[in-house]
């Protein structure tokens, strides 16, 4: 029996901003660095580092996916994929030894961790688009959301 009660709404509001936060953190500070400095600037480790946010948004949104009986394949293979991608950075940047920095950042290690990096950016982006599309389902057309 699928539940839109007031505790998924709040579920699925919570959890799509929290794993929003790291994308709209990292390209806030990215503009406003551009144009402080006058010089393009982008942490592209932000969410990454901003991971335990975008966990706990990503863990809510799964709850509420669960109880509303939607999203939940777009939301558990996101978050999937986005703990196992950046699980996978991490450790090939220990294999490597770019973690150490015994390993100077280029070649193919560097372009393999950050790859993987942008990947699970990606993977919150979509993990964040199935957020929108739940608290869609969630808030039909016609009702009042507040």
């Amino acid at each position: 029996m699928e539940k839109k009660d007031v505790l998924t709404k709040a579920l699925a509001v919570v959890g799509t901003v929290l794993v929003w936060f790291p994308i709209f953190a990292t390209l806030t500070t990215s503009v406003v660095g551009t144009i402080a400095a006058r010089v393009f600037r982008f942490d592209y480790l932000m969410p990454a580092e901003l991971f335990p946010v975008a966990f706990v948004g990503g863990g809510l949104l799964m709850w509420a996916a669960l109880r509303a009986r939607s999203r939940r394949g777009l939301i558990g293979w996101g978050l999937g994929a986005a703990v196992g991608l950046l699980l996978g950075s991490f450790a090939l940047a220990a294999v490597t030894g770019l973690a150490s920095g015994e390993t100077e950042p280029a070649g193919w290690p560097w372009a393999l961790v950050v790859a993987s990096i942008v990947i699970y950016s990606l993977a919150l982006v979509e993990i964040g688009v199935a957020g929108v599309l739940l608290v869609r389902d969630l808030f039909p057309p016609g009702t009042r959301a507040a």
